[in-house]
């Protein structure tokens, strides 16, 4: 069956969600708690794009089936592994030939799923909207070192509604703020983790959030977002 992307995130917290794009894909960004199962990984989806680009579409898919053949087993076993028996939620960048693919063997395998109608695109422009939305938002301002983390730490612990920027980005946002921390996410998975927030954010009541500049550390706020707070 084919979802929304409003049904996809509302089923998600009781299923699997897999991601069938290449590592690369994943890596650059990915709808937060899925799990990747390339079914073409970063070799192969590079000689299927050429040959589409030098033979065409026709051409491609058979180049595909043909890489993805002697690792179907494996694929569909990891898959099967990681449903537990439930029945999982699949996406590929549009909702296209990938997923259905996917969803097509593990069907072969005996087993049921769904894929997310539009894919991770639709994910992502579901976001971009989140960020042009108007929150009610109180900034909490400050010079480095004023305790302003603390702050924000002490209202979630109370209770209150938090968006806490430095956290999600593993970065404190000054210049010596990614010490003691570990690798920072990619900008758009940030970005995704932000959008993760705000849908859980009951409109009614205040979001307290720090005042930070565009960039904290190495990944970047979302223009229209960042404009929205200050």
């Amino acid at each position: 069956m084919s979802l929304s992307i409003t049904d996809f995130l509302a089923l998600r917290e009781a299923r699997p969600v897999i991601d069938v794009r290449s590592e690369g894909e994943f890596l650059a960004g990915h709808i937060s708690g899925s799990i990747n199962i390339p079914l073409l990984n970063n070799i192969e989806r590079i000689a299927v794009g050429t040959e589409y680009k030098l033979k065409g579409k026709a051409e491609a898919i058979k180049t595909g089936f043909r890489l993805v053949g002697p690792r179907l087993e494996e694929i569909v076993s990891e898959a099967l592994s990681v449903s537990n028996n439930q029945r999982p939620l699949v996406y590929c960048w549009r909702g296209g030939m990938r997923s259905r693919n996917f969803c097509g063997f593990l069907q072969m395998a005996g087993a049921s799923s769904d894929l997310l109608s539009g894919g991770y695109k639709s994910y992502r422009q579901l976001a971009t909207s989140y960020f042009e939305k108007r929150f009610p938002f109180i900034v909490i301002g400050g010079k480095t070192g004023s305790g302003k983390s603390e702050i924000l730490r002490g209202l979630e612990s109370a209770g209150e509604q938090v968006i806490d920027l430095e956290r999600i980005a593993n970065h404190k946002g000054s210049a010596f703020g990614g010490l003691m921390h570990g690798n920072q996410p990619t900008t758009e998975q940030f970005q995704n983790e932000i959008f993760e927030h705000l849908i859980k954010v009951n409109p009614d009541r205040p979001v307290w959030i720090e005042d930070e500049s565009i960039a904290i550390g190495k990944v970047f706020l979302p223009t229209i977002f960042w404009q929205r707070k200050n």
